[in-house]
């Protein structure tokens, strides 16, 4: 029971809205810089390299044949060029993030940094205040 307690307890902590709107942005967020390298980016990297993109370039270790009984047999390829263009999303990814947090940090040390006013004493610490100040006083004339 103790591991279900502490999940709930884990769970609960946060404000499970914001976490999930979060996600829900995060998700459009990573759609939209998928479409910036795929539809962007990588034409205008081939363009640069001459080729027909990163998505097709792959090592190629048995190519697609024709088995016994007329069976078609698929390729065995290393598909690296998929790999640099999931390289490249990954990293516009991590850059933004790492921008927006940047962004709230400097707004949070802006917060940090102005002092919070003093707040003014109840009228508990001012009357013991008094009391203070007045058995002080009572204490020098006794001397």
């Amino acid at each position: 029971m103790s591991f279900i307690s502490d999940f709930k307890a884990f769970a609960m902590k946060g404000n499970i809205i914001d976490m999930a709107v979060g996600v829900i942005v995060g998700g459009a967020f990573g759609k939209i810089v998928s479409s910036l390298v795929n539809d962007i980016i990588m034409p205008v990297i081939s363009i640069m390299t001459g080729g027909d993109g990163f998505a097709n370039l792959k090592y190629v270790i048995t190519p697609e044949s024709v088995g016994e009984a007329g069976v078609k047999v698929e390729e065995v390829a290393v598909k690296y060029g998929m790999f640099i263009q999931n390289v490249v999303d990954f990293l516009i990814i991590a850059f933004s993030i790492f921008v927006a947090l940047r962004v709230i940090m400097k707004f949070k040390k802006k917060e940090e940094a102005a002092p919070a006013p003093v707040p003014a004493p109840s009228k508990e610490e001012v009357l013991l205040t008094e009391i203070r100040d007045l058995l002080k006083q009572q204490n020098a004339e006794k001397q």
